[in-house]
């Protein structure tokens, strides 16, 4: 954390709240609370360090018999493909994965029949629930208004009962993180969440899994709008501002809590939500999610993390990642993209290639598929098909084993959740997906998912009745004739 001249810092303070015009950004703002002498009486609200944390996750684990899926094509995204495998699981975990494991008396069978099976997708990045469909039901979007609304939580704004949480089920979809809009520099947290029927969000919320701070660069903060910058250079303006609010913010409140531990007299600074997730950030609590297009200003990011010394957890979208994937390897940022061609939507896409994720894959970097769309949400498995046979045209050597980790595995890198989940591994939560043909084939689509090991999905008998409310007594039409096997 940058605390080079306590005075500068704090007169810069100041400078960042007229910076991006946000009464909210103010250091000593109008959350400033007359407190009593000893810490012991700030209110659990006023305290940015209170224990636990607010909006905790009820998630609760789905039960499960022991189940064994025998005689599977298996990619694992760990390892290579192992054909006439195994995969079991119990206790909502995977038991043992292979060709010479023999299934145990008392699990359920399952024969692939020679079937794909790989772990359930993960997307990185997904409105969904927050952008809900249709809108006019959801009520909510999750893009906020003003310049710097960081101190926005989005499972404030997820809507449990969005219908598109089914759909993206039936796509072998069981965990997201779904990320507050790039209308701003700072856009608030992210919340990482599995696919579950709840009545609140924080019912869906992956227990322990951290949120993260959306950052925005390029053409959609630099808009002019009222109170925002209207150039590029305007907009690092406010990020460097910005930061430097936020140390300060930091380093009041972290000598306020030696005063009161130590059991002196103290009175709290103000609570600043915006201040407090920036600070995080500084801190390497919430990890920074940056959603930027062109080569030039992730580089120019990658200088911002330098400077303050705050991680990049992932550039989002990045279609102009391939011309500076040596960079990005050295700097160990991971990259969130799509494989559609992209270009000319707006100026900052007119350079995407369908292959990017696959030269980030051969420079050695990590690379994942993200949807941003409700509907692409139900074609992941197809982008990482559209992104390997791209990358094959190009010439290089990408495999399905690979392509396979770019919406299971390297998402849960990127989030932080490799060691609990993405890969079919002993130990992990038994996330798995029974596919109908080759995963990566325009034909294909979950048979059976699972998630901690309870099936959740069956294509062949979808339930009777939608999970959302919003459909109660919609009639539906029939089924679609099976894709091929």
């Amino acid at each position: 954390m940058i605390m080079r001249g306590m005075a500068g810092v704090l007169g810069l303070a100041a400078l960042s709240a007229a910076a991006t015009g946000d009464a909210a950004a103010q250091v000593e703002g109008p959350a400033v609370v007359a407190s009593p002498a000893s810490s012991s009486a700030v209110a659990r609200g006023l305290n940015p360090y209170a224990d636990p944390p607010a909006y905790p996750s009820t998630y609760r684990p789905l039960e499960a018999p022991p189940t064994a899926i025998v005689n599977a094509t298996v990619l694992t995204a760990a390892g290579p493909r192992i054909d006439g495998g195994t995969v079991l699981m119990r206790d909502g975990r995977i038991e043992a994965v292979g060709r010479d494991v023999a299934a145990p008396t008392d699990a359920r069978i399952i024969d692939a029949a020679g079937r794909w099976v790989t772990p359930g997708v993960i997307d990185p990045h997904a409105h969904i629930g927050a952008g809900s469909s249709p809108g006019a039901a959801g009520g909510d979007s999750s893009n906020e208004s003003g310049p710097n609304p960081g101190g926005v939580w989005v499972e404030h704004s997820v809507w449990p009962q969005d219908p598109m949480f089914e759909r993206a089920l039936a796509a072998g979809v069981v965990t997201m993180q779904i990320l507050p809009g790039s209308a701003n520099m700072f856009n608030g947290r992210t919340v990482v969440l599995r696919n579950v029927t709840a009545l609140s969000p924080q019912a869906m919320k992956f227990p322990a899994a951290r949120q993260g701070l959306k950052m925005a660069c390029g053409e959609n903060p630099s808009s002019g709008g009222p109170g925002k910058p209207g150039t590029r250079a305007g907009v690092m303006m406010g990020y460097r501002n910005t930061f430097i609010a936020a140390a300060a913010y930091a380093a009041r409140w972290d000598a306020y809590r030696r005063k009161a531990e130590a059991g002196e007299r103290a009175d709290p600074p103000g609570r600043d939500l915006a201040l407090e997730t920036v600070a995080g950030a500084l801190r390497g609590d919430i990890p920074v999610h940056i959603h930027c297009y062109r080569a030039d200003e992730m580089l120019q990011m990658i200088d911002l993390s330098h400077e303050f010394g705050f991680r990049i957890a992932a550039f989002h979208h990045a279609l102009e990642a391939f011309k500076i994937a040596p960079e990005l390897v050295r700097e160990g940022v991971p990259v969130v993209t799509w494989a559609g061609d992209w270009s000319g939507y707006k100026m900052e896409a007119y350079d995407s290639i369908m292959e990017n994720a696959a030269f980030i894959e051969a420079a050695g970097g990590v690379a994942a598929l993200h949807s941003d769309d409700v509907m692409l949400m139900q074609h992941l498995n197809h982008e990482a098909g559209r992104a390997m046979t791209a990358g094959r045209e190009a010439g290089l050597e990408i495999t399905p084993e690979q392509a396979i980790r770019w919406i299971t595995l390297n998402p849960a890198r990127i989030l932080g959740l490799d060691d609990r989940t993405g890969s079919l591994e002993p130990g992990k939560i038994a996330d798995v997906i029974v596919w109908s043909a080759d995963p990566f084939s325009v034909y294909s689509a979950p048979d059976l998912v699972f998630m901690d090991g309870a099936q959740v999905h069956d294509r062949a008998a979808p339930a009777a009745a939608p999970r959302s409310d919003f459909e109660l007594g919609h009639v539906r039409r029939p089924g679609a004739a099976e894709a091929p096997r």
